[in-house]
C-alpha cells in the first residue's frame, strides 16, 4: 500500500485525467502446478470467496487443497494455454486496449485505462499506483462481472477501497455494481448466439451456464442468483426463444457443500439421456473466455454430453473483445461518467497548459519542491 508519505508521485504541472480500472478475477502466470498453487493460495484466503472461520478453514486449505489441487488444475490449464499466456489475460487485456482506444477518440479528454486482476498479476494494487502517478483524479472502477456477487465484485470493492487507504489525495470514485440488465450487453449476447447458430445450425435446446456460487451465500442475500436468471431471460426474450428451448444452470462446483441447482454437467446428462441431441452451451457470467469455459465447458462438459447419448455440442464464445462487448461496456462506462465535467473542458491546449506552468509556480513559492 502507498504511504501517505510518499510525494514522488505528486507533480503539480501534471494534467487531471479520469482513470478507468478494468478488473477481472485473475489467473496463474504459467500453467504449472507452482504457479496455480500460489494463485489458489491468494484465491481461496479470501474471505469473500470462503465464507468459514480460519480456524476451521485453514488447515484444510494449506494440509489438503494446496496440496492435491494444484496438479490437477495445472493439467487443466495446459490444456487451453494459449502462445500468449492464460486466455483470461490475454482476452482482459485486449479488452481494456480497444476500450482505451475507443475511449481516447471519444471523450476527446485525458483517459487512462489500466487493467487489474483480483488475484495474481497484474494486480489491482499495480494498476492504481500506474493511475496515480498519472495524476488520476476521477476514477471509475469496471469489473468484468455483469451478474453482482460478494464473491467477485464485492470482493474488487474490498481491495480497491483498501488501497486508496494509502493515497493522500483520493480520486473521485465511482464504482460498476453490476450490469447483467444492461441493454448493450443483452444485445451483445443476443447478437453472439445469433451469428453462432448461422454458422453452426439452431440446437434443440441452449443452456445458460453461469459459475456456481454455494446456495447458503443465496439465503443470506446476495443477488447473483437473481441476476443470472434476469440475464437469461432478457436474452431470451430478445431472441424469442420458446421457454422449453432454453435452461439456466450453474457450474465449476467445488466442495461438498450445496451449491446453487441445477448443476451444468449434470444438466448436460439428463438432457442428452431423455433424447437431446444437439445442445449450445453460452456462459454469460464470464465476459472473458478462461478455464472454466475453455476447459470446463467446451472440452470436459462436451465429454459429459457426448458421453450420456448426444451427438452434437458446441460451445459460443465469451463476448471478449468483440466490437458488440466494446460498444457495450463504453455504454456502461458513458452512463457512469455523466456529470463529471471534463479536465480543461474550458481552454485551449495553450491555456491548460499555462495554467498548469502557474499552478507550478505558486506551489513552489509556498514551499513545493521542484
Amino acid at each position: 500500500m502507498t504511504h501517505y508519505n510518499d510525494s514522488s508521485a505528486h507533480q503539480h504541472d501534471a494534467p487531471a485525467c479520469t482513470g478507468i480500472l478494468v478488473t477481472n478475477l485473475g489467473t496463474p502466470e504459467a500453467p504449472s502446478a507452482k504457479a496455480v498453487r500460489r494463485f489458489l493460495a491468494e484465491f481461496l484466503s479470501d474471505t469473500r470467496v470462503i465464507e468459514l472461520p480460519r480456524w476451521l478453514w485453514w488447515p484444510i486449505l494449506h494440509g489438503i487443497i494446496l496440496r492435491l489441487r494444484p496438479a490437477r488444475v495445472a493439467r487443466a490449464y495446459q490444456r487451453i494455454w494459449a502462445d500468449e499466456g492464460s486466455p483470461l489475460y490475454v482476452h482482459s487485456r485486449r479488452l481494456a486496449a480497444a476500450l482505451e482506444s475507443r475511449l481516447v477518440s471519444r471523450l476527446h479528454d485525458p483517459v487512462r485505462v489500466e487493467l487489474g486482476m483480483r488475484y495474481g498479476r497484474p494486480s489491482i494494487a499495480s494498476a492504481l499506483d500506474k493511475m496515480r502517478h498519472a495524476n488520476v483524479q476521477r476514477l471509475l472502477v469496471l469489473p468484468l462481472y455483469p451478474q453482482y456477487s460478494a464473491t467477485t465484485t464485492g470482493s474488487t470493492f474490498d481491495v480497491v477501497t483498501r488501497e486508496l487507504q494509502g493515497w493522500r489525495w483520493v480520486p473521485e470514485l465511482r464504482f460498476v455494481n453490476h450490469y447483467h440488465d444492461a441493454e448493450g450487453y443483452i444485445d451483445a449476447l443476443a447478437q453472439s448466439i445469433s451469428a453462432h447458430r448461422a454458422a453452426h445450425d439452431r440446437p434443440d435446446r441452449l443452456l445458460f451456464s453461469f459459475h456456481g456460487l454455494p446456495r447458503h451465500y443465496f439465503l443470506a442475500g446476495d443477488p447473483y442468483y437473481c441476476h443470472c436468471h434476469k440475464t437469461a431471460r432478457l436474452v431470451a426474450d430478445r431472441l424469442a426463444l420458446p421457454q422449453e428451448s432454453w435452461a439456466v444452470s450453474f457450474q465449476s462446483r467445488f466442495g461438498p457443500r450445496e451449491w446453487l441447482k441445477p448443476y451444468t454437467q449434470k444438466q448436460l446428462a439428463q438432457w442428452a439421456r431423455s433424447g437431446v441431441r444437439h445442445v449450445q452451451v453460452i456462459c454469460p457470467g464470464f465476459a472473458a473466455d478462461c478455464l472454466e469455459t475453455l476447459e470446463e465447458i467446451q472440452i470436459a462438459n462436451k465429454e459429459t454430453f457426448l458421453e450420456a447419448g448426444g451427438s452434437q455440442f458446441s460451445y459460443i464464445p465469451a463476448l471478449n473483445d468483440q466490437a458488440s462487448h466494446v460498444d457495450a461496456l463504453l455504454g456502461i462506462i458513458d452512463r457512469h461518467c455523466r456529470g463529471w465535467k471534463k479536465h480543461g473542458a474550458d481552454t485551449s491546449a495553450a491555456d491548460s497548459q499555462r495554467e498548469l506552468q502557474e499552478t507550478k509556480q505558486r506551489a513552489i513559492k509556498l514551499g513545493a519542491q521542484q
